[in-house]
């Protein structure tokens, strides 16, 4: 176990590709070691973790399926094990119904699939770490620890053909709320951000689609978000750089959700 005083530990889900490799990079350029979790064989993601141990963090992998109990668990167990602390987590791992359906079509099995992993998941992951997290403080008052949660403009932006994505997004933004309310008095700020257009392999498959929607000025700012984007923010949240904003949502959006004439 590494019981490095000096480290900094986050914990991202999700963190091996997309948005989530794009935080990881950032926190690790700013010095943080990285608990990576992602459902993959650690075989098939040893690249982007390369990368990351690459920017000198030390990086461990935590298989797990989060919208399951046990391997929540099983998560801060390890994370526990291997590093003896963690100051971030950032919920960041999500998923896309299998196929996107009208909501007058859409099914309960889709649906309990996707909250499962977008929101049952990140609610319970956060209440173990928080836990955690309190416990640190008890101990370690002037160490700075915080919760992100990776919304979606999806919490406000209605998208009938994958109702059941947006109504997880929702439930995170409440979520931050909820969390950002109750660790209040242990001095453990929660925040959101809320993501735009990305360019991920989850937005590959409608990349022509909002090539054009963006080029017709969908967005302020008329270019594609990219994961450093968002990296960038969480970086900022976990270095402590806003520490009275707890609750607070920023959105990563490139103005997509400023309402215009």
């Amino acid at each position: 176990m590494n019981n490095k005083k000096t480290s900094r530990v986050a914990l991202i889900t999700g963190g091996s590709r997309g948005i989530g490799f794009g935080i990881a990079e950032c926190l690790a350029m700013d010095g943080f070691d990285l608990a990576i979790n992602g459902m993959r064989e650690e075989s098939a993601v040893s690249e982007p973790l390369d990368k990351l141990r690459a920017h000198g963090a030390e990086v461990f992998y935590c298989q797990a399926d989060i919208g399951r109990t046990e391997a929540r668990r099983r998560i801060l167990d390890d994370v526990r094990e291997r590093f003896g602390r963690l100051n971030v987590l950032v919920n960041n791992a999500g998923v896309a119904p299998k196929e996107r359906k009208d909501i007058l079509e859409a099914t309960e099995d889709s649906f309990a699939w996707v909250l499962a992993t977008n929101l049952q998941g990140p609610y319970f992951l956060t209440q173990g770490a928080a836990n955690w997290m309190v416990e640190q403080k008890a101990q370690s008052p002037d160490d700075f620890f915080c919760v992100v949660n990776v919304g979606s403009i999806s919490a406000t932006v209605a998208s009938v053909n994958r109702g059941e994505y947006c109504i997880a997004k929702a439930g995170i933004g409440m979520m931050t709320l909820l969390f950002a309310s109750r660790l209040g008095e242990y001095g453990i700020p929660v925040y959101e951000i809320r993501p735009g257009v990305t360019k991920t392999d989850m937005t590959s498959a409608v990349q022509e689609k909002y090539d054009k929607l963006i080029a017709e000025g969908l967005c302020v700012q008329k270019r594609w978000g990219y994961p450093k984007d968002s990296g960038k923010v969480v970086a900022a949240l976990a270095r402590g750089d806003l520490p009275y904003s707890t609750g607070q949502v920023i959105m990563v959006d490139g103005g997509l959700t400023i309402p215009r004439l």
